[in-house]
């Protein structure tokens, strides 16, 4: 295989593949959409023209049966019903795992499966009755496609020539069902091609068709008379007929629309856009670096409008490089109509998906990083949300449930939501489940608000399903969510309403590239907060704060809060006994809270994570270090490790 070939048909493979994945859901609920069915027609043709350029001959036999099917479904004589859609799903598993195969570096394949074939091969050929042909023309010699005599046969294939030789094939298909015994059957090429020379796309669409027409010959040779019918005189090929307005509606103005998106696109290798990230990246630090001088005393009119046109180039250009990093949700939401799909069968649930913001931009590598924690919460909603189709009708709901996945950009942060229609969470049966499990005991459940126990879910070991299945009852998953989205410096926030339903909402920085952050210090010791996790900020007051089981704690809006004094660990030389004067930071992880106790807080600063190295990554509390405006290097502080160290 070319290996430059090879790449560029698995980026447009794999674009086609997550297009073709919501296509076919989509079509469950509007079967007879024509723009619809021409799209996923397409993507399967355009994927095999591919396959067939690589010579990946599995790729191309599933592909052009699934072809075959849908050009019956097109013209009607195919219903795209739950039988078909199920046959047709595995075809595109299928495609999908030799594409992710040939991703992985596979480039010899087994046969195509010949049970999925041939299932395919029923459904088209199951599909119309033939239809009776004239005398003149059930005599004729064995039929080949044949393209106009003004086509180039070397040149690219216009649409109405691509749907002229389909609806010969049609004509050669219900003709093939009346033919009578001849001669064994070859495939042939139009007279006007060099045998010897390259086959075209025009060329290898004709062989497949004709090899598809020569199957049904066999067919129907084994239940026509045995008595030989003498071979007539080779009938004269006449130019195609003049393909139907109808067979193609409207299909031309989405392809147009689509192919004017792709030239204002560039595809851009993501390691090259790596490299230009960091050195973004040490851009902003020397930008730090020049607003630190500027700040000192005296400093001169041409350095200071020097560093005021940098720091305003540098805000531009890390504005810039930011947004081609960033990529559309819709790369992580476009695998969700087939997981609810597919599960609701499972389960024997009505449910319906809707999708909203899938516009809405992210950071790549947030793109990658959310796809599993919204696997879990989704199949959450529709297995233990979203009631089966008889219950919700007993509760006076429609039978169809609603799970609406979203997203949209708040300031500097993207908010995902997953919300179902379905029973809703009961507190008290989340209060009681926590007791049975010994995971507390029954007088602080009972002290527990509704917006704690919803919070419960979140923890390892914790399920409210009776039965454990393959797919839910192990109690992991959530906390699993949980710890993803709070390595994200995420937040998660759950409301529920019993017998209306549930929403979590998640709170993630639009990129993990540069991060915002709060500068605190001990003596010449800086550290960095991230910022998304800050709530708020003040003065440390002794007259709040309270030992309770060993723990200091401080009183914050009738709440006690436990306080993490980071001295004891960041400066543990340092005897301090009197902590007048020093600041409370309240930061937030996920359901917990703390008051990190800091001597002096420098204000905010961007930085540009760096990792601290081999022999340091695995240091707890510790996300990495980066180097502040004033040349002196920080550490920032992972929030979840600074938790566990204390231990409360």
């Amino acid at each position: 295989m070319d290996e430059d070939i090879l790449q560029d048909f698995l980026v447009e493979a794999s674009e086609l593949v997550e297009q073709l994945d919501e296509q076919l859901v989509e079509l469950e609920n509007s079967p007879t959409d024509s723009d619809l069915l021409n799209a996923v027609f397409r993507g399967f043709h355009t994927i095999k023209g591919g396959a067939g350029f690589l010579g990946v001959t599995p790729l191309i036999e599933v592909c052009h049966r699934a072809e075959n099917v849908f050009d019956k479904i097109r013209n009607g004589d195919v219903s795209y019903d739950a039988t078909a859609a199920d046959i047709i799903m595995r075809a595109f598993d299928a495609i999908s795992d030799y594409i992710q195969q040939l991703n992985d570096g596979v480039r010899e394949f087994e046969s195509a499966d010949e049970g999925l074939l041939s299932e395919l091969d029923a459904l088209w050929k199951g599909g119309a009755a033939p239809k009776p042909e004239p005398a003149e023309e059930a005599a004729s010699s064995q039929p080949k496609l044949e393209l106009p005599d003004d086509v180039d046969p070397d040149g690219e294939i216009s649409d109405d020539e691509f749907e002229a030789l389909l609806n010969q094939r049609d004509a050669l298909d219900n003709s093939g069902s009346n033919e009578s015994e001849s001669e064994e059957p070859k495939l042939a090429l139009p007279d006007d091609v060099d045998p010897d020379g390259d086959i075209t796309d025009d060329e290898f669409e004709a062989l497949l068709n004709q090899r598809d027409m020569m199957d049904g010959l066999e067919e129907s040779k084994e239940s026509a008379s045995s008595a030989p019918a003498p071979p007539p005189e080779p009938a004269k090929p006449t130019p195609p007929p003049e393909p139907k307005k109808a067979s193609k509606p409207e299909a031309a103005k989405p392809d147009a629309a689509k192919a004017a998106s792709a030239e204002s696109t560039v595809r851009v290798d993501t390691r090259r856009l790596d490299e230009i990230m960091n050195l973004v990246g040490e851009l902003v630090l020397v930008r730090n670096r020049l607003l630190t001088l500027r700040s000192s005393d005296g400093p001169e009119e041409a350095l200071s409008n020097a560093v005021g046109n940098l720091d305003h180039v540098t805000t531009d250009l890390q504005a810039s490089v930011m947004k081609t990093r960033m990529q559309p949700v819709k790369k992580v939401f476009g695998r969700f109509p087939r997981v609810v799909r597919d599960l609701a069968r499972k389960l024997g649930k009505e449910i319906e998906l809707e999708l909203k913001g899938e516009e809405t931009d992210l950071d790549k590598n947030l793109v990658e990083a959310l796809a599993d924690p919204l696997v879990h919460l989704v199949r959450n909603s529709v297995d233990h949300g979203v009631e089966m189709p008889d219950v919700r009708e007993q509760a006076g709901k429609v039978r169809k449930g609603t799970v609406i996945l979203a997203a949209e950009q708040e300031g500097d942060h993207i908010l995902l939501s997953i919300t179902d229609d379905g029973k809703g969470m009961d507190p008290d049966v989340l209060r009681r489940k926590a007791v049975e499990k010994g995971m507390m005991d029954e007088v602080s459940a009972n002290q527990m608000d509704d917006k704690a126990a919803f919070e419960l879910i979140m923890s390892a070991g914790f399920s409210t399903a009776d039965q454990i299945s393959d797919i839910s009852g192990r109690g992991v998953g959530m906390d699993v969510v949980k710890n993803m989205i709070t390595k994200l410096n995420g937040s998660i926030d759950i409301n529920s309403v019993l017998g209306e339903g549930t929403q979590i909402k998640i709170r993630v920085p639009l990129t993990l590239a540069i991060l915002p952050t709060l500068m605190v210090s001990f003596e010449d010791d800086s550290y960095a907060i991230p910022l998304t996790s800050v709530q708020e900020i003040f003065d440390y007051d002794s007259s709040q704060i309270n030992r309770i089981d060993g723990q200091m704690m401080v009183r914050l809006r009738e709440k006690s809060i436990p306080l993490l004094f980071l001295s004891d660990w960041l400066a543990p030389d340092q005897v301090k006994d009197n902590y007048a004067g020093d600041k409370v930071i309240i930061v937030s992880i996920g359901n917990q809270r703390a008051g990190l106790v800091v001597e002096q807080v420098n204000g905010q600063e961007e930085v540009v994570i760096k990792p601290l190295g081999v022999m340091m990554k695995h240091l707890e509390g510790y996300a990495g270090a980066t180097i502040t405006g004033n040349g002196n290097i920080a550490l920032i502080l992972d929030l979840p490790g600074v938790i566990q160290r204390f231990q409360y």
